[in-house]
């Protein structure tokens, strides 16, 4: 059996600003991660796909506050950099808001 992958060890790197912004990302990074992992089974952010995190902000926050999308939307802009991709795919926030 594998190990669970470590979404602070993976965004260790990039992660900025004060403790309670960090432990916000990184919180958000595993909602995130979860709700991929239960919908698509892809277990880290090195397999996802951008339908993947569309999909997460279209489908699985439509429900949520336009915070919670904004700042998820800004943790998904960490993990992004983080996997060294170009971030204008990120960048127009289509259909979530």
């Amino acid at each position: 059996m594998s190990k669970p992958f470590d979404m602070a060890l993976f965004l260790s790197g990039v992660l900025t600003g004060s403790k309670v912004t960090q432990q916000r990302h990184l919180r958000q990074a595993r909602a995130t991660q979860a709700a991929i992992q239960k919908r698509w089974q892809r277990d880290n952010p090195w397999t996802w796909q951008l339908k993947h995190v569309r999909w997460f902000f279209t489908q699985h926050l439509k429900d949520h506050s336009a915070a919670t999308r904004y700042y998820c939307w800004l943790t998904a802009l960490l993990v992004w950099k983080r996997l060294g991709n170009n971030q204008e795919l990120l960048i127009r926030r289509s259909n979530h808001e």
